[in-house]
């Protein structure tokens, strides 16, 4: 599949940059096409490894309804947003990916998704992390996102200032 390449390509950051942006942030928005046609985008927490994207939810929702229905999606991490008013313009830097998202059904995997999960947002505690995870990961499901095309820009500004 041919993704759009970006227009203003001066601005354009490095898949090691975007890879950096995605592994440093703790949230991001991800979009899909929700009922009725309509897009649905709604902020999750996640990690990124291995070139892919974990997440995980409750069971049931708006959310599970729209991946069930439609396994395209696209993640929009945003790692800067300085606004500059008096040049009316805002610094910013942010990263966006399309790709697939799976349910992960394998015990194996889901287990190893979701105590990335704990281990990214309450690192060091991993005795306390396997008690969450035996007492809730069949409570919850444990997504994948197979990411398909990366693509990462600055404003005009940043770029050279790294």
């Amino acid at each position: 599949m041919e993704f759009r390449k970006m227009r203003r390509f001066r601005q354009q950051l490095s898949k090691s940059e975007c890879d950096a942006i995605l592994s440093m942030a703790t949230s991001g928005t991800l979009a899909l096409l929700g009922d009725n046609g309509y897009p649905y985008a709604v902020p999750i927490s996640y990690v990124y490894t291995d070139g892919k994207i974990y997440f995980h939810s409750a069971k049931t929702g708006h959310k599970v309804d729209a991946i069930k229905q439609h396994d395209k999606a696209s993640f929009c991490v945003i790692a800067a947003d300085d606004v500059n008013p008096s040049e009316f313009t805002t610094y910013f830097r942010s990263v966006v990916v399309f790709g697939k998202i799976h349910i992960i059904e394998s015990e194996c995997e889901r287990r190893y998704a979701a105590s990335l999960l704990g281990g990214r947002y309450n690192p060091g505690d991993d005795t306390g992390l396997q008690k969450e995870l035996d007492k809730g990961l069949s409570q919850m499901l444990v997504f994948r996102f197979d990411i398909e095309y990366m693509s990462g820009k600055e404003a005009i500004e940043l770029v050279g200032k790294r």
